[in-house]
């Protein structure tokens, strides 16, 4: 349930308690989230109005980022999500991707505060997020590439003129977390392809074709392989940030799922077993009860 959310606890606890000081403060953390993403939050009690937010992230691939810094889109989207309060700082602090320079003395009011920190901590989502609608628009392009938002969990796009086909290989710790997350697999199916306009859905226990030639590893599964099919009128104009965020945290939700469903069954389960001991009471253990 890393990333349902999207964003970053730890950096919304420390923007929000630098803000909520009665004098100010100097701020210098640095701390690490999901193993591989790295925040940088710094700030001097002599330029209290002014954070420096500093973030290492993984590219989503090799194709969604050069090798040095971060792509012109992803800083556009970057622009666009912080232009109120923020501005980048070029070129960022070696060994991060990214410097904002956050200055929120505009907000007079705190609920505006509080959702530009809660903005704020989406930060790794826009970098992603932005790659893989970046990815999304290049409908001419072919091939499959692998992208990682949860390095545990890798996924893949496949790209055909005017398709793009988006490939989950599913993980799971038990044969219980199987049994649920077919079962939900195999409704998504039935359900998603019952709507036109919804992308089409399908899983499968093997690979798909378009998984041929990847190594041996990424295809080891024990839940099967979900596909969605994803056409232009998906990716277009706001469906695509849109899109891009269902596609990221799919995997997540699925664990999310099947965590609900067990903790129903199991609720469910304690509730039966209770019934059925009452019922099996001797009266005179009843009588003493009431």
């Amino acid at each position: 349930m890393a990333f349902f959310n999207g964003g970053s606890r730890a950096l919304v606890e420390i923007l929000t308690r630098f803000q909520s000081a009665e004098r100010p403060m100097p701020v210098d953390h640095t701390f690490f989230e999901f193993g591989s993403v790295r925040y940088h939050v710094q700030a001097s009690a002599s330029d209290p109005e002014n954070v420096y937010l500093l973030i290492s992230t993984p590219s989503l691939s090799h194709e969604a980022s050069p090798s040095t810094g971060l792509p012109e889109f992803t800083l556009q989207e970057a622009r666009k999500m912080y232009h109120k309060f923020a501005e980048i700082v070029e070129p960022s602090k070696e060994g991060y991707a990214l410097t904002l320079k956050l200055n929120f003395s505009g907000l007079t009011r705190p609920k505006d505060r509080a959702k530009a920190v809660r903005q704020v901590s989406l930060l790794q989502s826009v970098v992603l997020g932005s790659q893989l609608k970046h990815l999304l628009g290049s409908l001419g392009s072919s091939g499959a590439t692998k992208l990682v938002y949860n390095h545990r969990d890798p996924f893949f796009v496949s790209r055909t003129p005017g398709k793009i086909k988006a490939i989950f290989p599913m993980r799971f710790r038990d044969d219980t977390d199987i049994a649920v997350a077919t079962s939900f697999f195999q409704e998504l199916q039935d359900a998603g392809n019952s709507y036109a306009k919804a992308p089409k859905c399908s899983w499968s226990a093997i690979p798909p074709p378009e998984l041929r030639g990847e190594s041996v590893q990424h295809l080891t599964t024990n839940g099967g392989f979900v596909s969605f099919d994803i056409f232009e009128r998906h990716v277009k104009r706001k469906r695509a940030a849109k899109t891009a965020w269902i596609l990221l945290n799919f995997q997540a939700y699925v664990k999310y799922h099947i965590k609900c469903t067990r903790n129903y069954i199991q609720s469910r389960m304690r509730k039966r077993q209770e019934s059925l001991a009452e019922v099996r009471l001797p009266p005179i253990f009843t009588e003493k009860k009431a």
